[in-house]
């Protein structure tokens, strides 16, 4: 079956600064696709690069079968594209800025017409037509957008930090909308720097100063990179502990998570970590077995590629 896109040593490169460093991956057909890094980790370039926005400066990538440098007219015709800013017109309506987008995707008034009786129904924006677009609520303005998105019935979707700044319940709802794009055969690749968010991917890959730390699927990535057993320590001081647990030899990992410690042992040694924990007299403590999230991989993953190149 041929790949929604593929990606071989993908590199870009401005002045000095290499913003995509060699990154090379594949998107299954029908797949919610998920890049997750902190701004300025390099997912929008990447993003920009697939769209056929931006010029790779070496590598080949494909979309939908289309080579990026070779065919990126032909690309945009079959893509749909949310960029992380907000793109639509305020001062617009929005049964506006729907025709306005529409025209622009090629759509006579028929099709227009199909394509909005068909998303109405999917998005919910039925009520707001009216309604100027600089005035709609947050969440409501990312529905519109992806609408606009939508419009031309693309093969894929790019939405690049899609809920940036909505609340939760938003995003939450937002989510549900992607999941339906997925479960009707449309590849969704999504960007994102909430790491809840990227649990609702079906393939994943962390990705930190251009470069690719992790990849797999949200449960894939866990056991990989966290195979071992993870504990966590609750403590009335736990910046105090925090210092003191870096030191023991037992302690291969430690990191906060607000209140509370994670910390990784070496095998056998947590009864004599729970010795040393009394001993040392942080109070009452709790340390008890957990399974590891994204955080902590996230995090993991990020002091091992500072630590192996001295950053």
């Amino acid at each position: 079956m041929r790949a929604a896109v593929e990606v071989d040593r993908l590199t870009k490169i401005f002045g000095s600064f290499t913003a995509v460093d060699g990154i090379s991956f594949r998107v299954a057909p029908g797949t919610i696709f998920g890049f997750l890094g902190a701004n300025g980790a390099g997912k929008s370039t990447t993003i920009r690069m697939l769209c056929g926005l931006l010029r790779p400066t070496s590598g080949l990538a494909r979309v939908v079968g289309f080579d990026v440098c070779k065919e990126a007219s032909r690309i945009k015709q079959v893509i749909g594209y949310m960029s992380q800013k907000f793109s639509l017109y305020p001062d617009l309506t929005v049964a506006e800025n729907l025709e306005f987008f529409g025209k622009v995707y090629g759509l006579d008034d028929k099709k227009l017409a199909a394509s909005l009786n068909r998303l109405s129904r999917i998005i919910g924006l039925e009520g707001w037509a009216k309604t100027l677009t600089s005035e709609l609520p947050v969440g409501w303005r990312q529905r519109l957008a992806l609408s606009c998105a939508l419009l031309h019935d693309p093969e894929i979707i790019f939405l690049d930090e899609p809920t940036g700044g909505v609340d939760p319940l938003a995003r939450r709802q937002f989510w549900d909308l992607i999941y339906e794009q997925a479960e009707q055969g449309r590849t969704v690749f999504v960007t994102t720097h909430y790491l809840d968010e990227a649990e609702y991917c079906h393939e994943l890959r962390i990705i930190h100063d251009g470069r690719i730390i992790a990849a797999g699927s949200p449960r894939e990535i866990k056991k990989k990179y966290f195979p071992e057993n993870l504990l966590e320590l609750s403590c009335r001081k736990p910046l105090e502990i925090y210092e003191w647990l870096k030191k023991l030899p037992q302690v291969r990992q430690v990191s906060l998570f607000g209140l509370r410690l994670h910390l990784l042992v070496e095998p056998g040694e947590v009864a004599s970590l729970r010795q040393k924990l009394d001993r040392f007299g942080p109070g009452d403590f709790d340390l008890r077995p957990i399974v590891p999230g994204l955080e902590d991989v996230f995090i993991r993953r990020l002091e091992e590629e500072t630590g192996a190149r001295g950053k």
